[in-house]
């Protein structure tokens, strides 16, 4: 399911008219947006409580965006530019299905994120604490937007619980095969993604010339395996057979959500089966 709604949230990051909303209420360049518009769930916080939700990015790298950010938009203008984004976003992508197609898939995956559990998940409950949206779009953006940040939280969870810091964690992602170009973006120093490859070779994740190692890959496994099984109450709340309906009904969406989001993305979505 998590490859099927997450390209609908995505399109926030990567599409041109999201961007363009953004800019549109005075956030200009990417980072800007990005750290406004993911963080205004939760207010006009400072940089610490998103330095600990985000896990990924240097703490130096969120304090250059928060809380100047807030002195250009507040936390409800950002949403809305966030939500406008996304939508027009999406309204391009999906302009060819029918609007009964966009609705159904829309309420199933409302039904979904109300069943997701809110104890111990940052960013999926205030995302979920958020005003119902009116339109099929938004209120697919919105309940995709809550799945995805509820399924984060309990990433972030399972890493924590592995022992694994953040920059060990892109480390080990590229050790394994992702792209670096987006992850060396993250605001780590190339002394401290080299302290983290080491610490991770010290564990046996890494042989020394840093390539993956068996333990490693079990390891990370296991974390993906939690992440998992944190994230499986809202579809069991939903029910094998709605839940396969909605698989059916977002195939399409995600596909062309697939158009936008580059190769080597960092958030790893594998590609749809043809």
């Amino acid at each position: 399911m998590w490859t099927h709604f997450e390209p609908v949230h995505a399109v926030t990051y990567f599409h041109p008219r999201a961007r363009a909303a953004y800019e549109a209420v005075g956030l200009r360049g990417y980072w800007r947006g990005y750290f406004a518009g993911r963080s205004a769930p939760l207010g006009a916080t400072g940089a610490a409580p998103v330095v600990a939700a985000f896990f990924s990015f240097a703490p130096h790298m969120v304090t250059r965006a928060l809380p100047a950010v807030w002195r250009l938009v507040t936390p409800e203008e950002a949403l809305r530019a966030r939500l406008t984004g996304a939508v027009q976003a999406l309204a391009e992508l999906t302009y060819e299905l029918p609007e009964g197609h966009l609705a159904e898939a829309a309420g199933l995956l409302e039904t979904a994120a109300r069943a997701a559990q809110p104890a111990g998940r940052v960013l999926g409950a205030a995302n979920a604490a958020l005003p119902a949206a009116e339109y099929p779009l938004a209120r697919l953006w919105q309940a995709a937007t809550t799945l995805r940040e509820h399924r984060g939280d309990g990433h972030v969870a399972a890493l924590v619980a592995a022992g694994l810091d953040p920059v060990e964690t892109l480390a080990w992602k590229v050790a394994d095969g992702m792209a670096p170009v987006n992850l060396l973006g993250r605001g780590w120093s190339e002394e401290q993604w080299r302290a983290a490859a080491g610490r991770l070779a010290e564990r046996n994740w890494l042989t020394p010339d840093g390539e993956p190692t068996g333990h490693g890959r079990a390891a990370f496994r296991a974390v993906e395996d939690a992440t998992d099984l944190a994230a499986i109450h809202p579809w069991r709340a939903l029910g094998a057979d709605r839940a396969g309906r909605l698989r059916e009904l977002l195939e399409p969406i995600a596909r062309a959500g697939h158009t936008v989001i580059p190769p080597g993305s960092p958030i790893g979505l594998p590609p749809l089966p043809a």
